[in-house]
């Protein structure tokens, strides 16, 4: 049976920015719609450790992860920034009560790829021999804290950073023993395509998020010199079937792979109002159904 999970994200929920509903009332909904887990959100979104445990048992949701970035290309001092931000997070994954819970690891990027987010001919920001292999050993330390609390960790490929190409998937990969999280919309912006990925690494897979993007959405972006990615990011990821992602192949390799973990449904959007609320509720639900008949 496949274990289908949510994320505050496909409700608008970012680090820094508020939505128009109360954390409960995510967790209904997505109840409601029938998922079983859901990852976290930004640290403390709902609540302390215990609160967030009881919330999630409360409406019979299991959690299965939380997002934590890592400045991979930051100065030394930044590390120890970094692990301490993390506890938070990890705190509330020791307190779900989920022994195969994972803190999802992930570059943060830095103002430069901010400043050119699609990394246009000529100008390319790839890391050298010297900062792989920093970053390889910030990865590590991080695995380090979070297997100290009991938690798995897993890397996540994203969109926007130093680890979002193909070759860059390939060397974290060779650098490093991190299990993969596979975000399908992410490994698609990226040039990876998600079912060559899955099949690549198969005994790497520790961790799936199901996403579907439009290319377009960025492509005009790019073609208009538009680098708020906080003003059109809501707009890239699509409910699932409607996009440009190749998911049918992509799953079917997961199933090939005896692939036994979560799926989380990720729908990127825009903070949710009141006034499109109907709406985000209607697409959540449908991305249940889609994967739901795709076992």
């Amino acid at each position: 049976m496949t274990k289908i999970a949510s994320a505050p994200c496909s409700y608008g929920v970012h680090s820094g920015h508020a939505i128009g509903m109360k954390p409960v009332e995510l967790l209904e909904a997505m109840a409601a719609a029938g998922y079983t887990g859901s990852e976290l959100g930004p640290p403390g979104f709902f609540g302390s450790p215990d609160e967030t445990a009881r919330a999630f048992a409360d409406n019979g949701l299991t959690v299965v992860g939380a997002y934590v970035p890592l400045k991979l290309s930051q100065p030394e001092q930044m590390q120890a920034a970094d692990l301490a931000s993390m506890r938070h997070t990890l705190e509330e994954l020791a307190a779900s009560g989920n022994p195969e819970v994972v803190a999802v690891l992930a570059d943060d990027g830095d103002e430069a790829l901010r400043a050119n987010p699609w990394r246009t001919t000529g100008w390319d920001s790839g890391w050298d021999e010297a900062a792989w292999r920093r970053a390889a050993e910030r990865v590590a330390a991080a695995c380090e804290v979070v297997s100290s609390y009991g938690v798995r960790p897993v890397f996540h490929p994203h969109y926007a950073t130093y680890v979002e190409r193909a070759a860059e998937i390939d060397t974290l990969m060779e650098l490093t023993d991190v299990a993969l999280c596979l975000d399908s919309g992410h490994f698609a912006l990226g040039g990876a395509e998600p079912a060559a990925y899955a099949e690549k690494y198969a005994d790497r897979v520790g961790h799936v998020h199901v996403k579907d993007v439009r290319h377009a959405v960025v492509a005009d972006a790019r073609a208009r010199g538009d680098v708020r990615m906080s003003e059109w990011w809501g707009e890239v990821a699509c409910p699932l079937g409607q996009g440009d992602v190749a998911l049918e192949p992509f799953l079917a390799q997961l199933r090939a792979n005896g692939y036994d973990g979560w799926y989380v449904i990720e729908q990127d959007s825009a903070p949710v109002t009141p006034e499109t609320w109907a709406a985000t509720l209607a697409d959540q639900r449908h991305n249940h159904t889609w994967l739901a008949g795709r076992r």
